[in-house]
């Protein structure tokens, strides 16, 4: 038997805990019987970077029309999405990333339309 097995039946607890997850086991109410509770803990890492730089970005396909407000949103949103990258976990930097790009497209679009329309003026 194992030194765990022995501690249990001699009525003392046994626990462990590895990453998160802890293992107790208590004797049970009837001989030779065990309780083992098992609690798992998430991990709550997080990624401020990453969160803020997909909120800017997608305020910025928002309020891409305002003029210069977009381009700031962008940028910054795009810079902190970037830098999310390099932390865990990923995903809204990721998608803070990829909305960068999708604003990016369409601000040079509206950029190039307005001055297309401006200067036929």
């Amino acid at each position: 038997m194992t030194e765990e097995n022995n501690d249990v039946q001699s009525g003392v607890n046994a626990e462990s805990e590895t990453e998160g997850v802890t293992i107790s086991t208590h004797p049970g109410a009837q001989a030779g019987s065990s309780v083992t509770n098992i609690t798992i803990q998430q991990n709550s890492e997080k990624n401020s970077l990453g969160l803020a730089g997909f909120v800017l970005a997608l305020i910025a396909v928002f309020l891409g029309w305002v003029p210069g407000l977009g381009w700031i949103l962008w940028l910054a949103g795009a810079i902190l999405s970037i830098v999310g990258l390099f932390r865990k976990p990923k995903g809204l930097a990721i998608a803070g990333t990829i909305i960068s790009f999708i604003d990016i497209i369409l601000l040079v679009t509206v950029f190039s339309a307005l001055v297309g329309v401006l200067s036929f003026m």
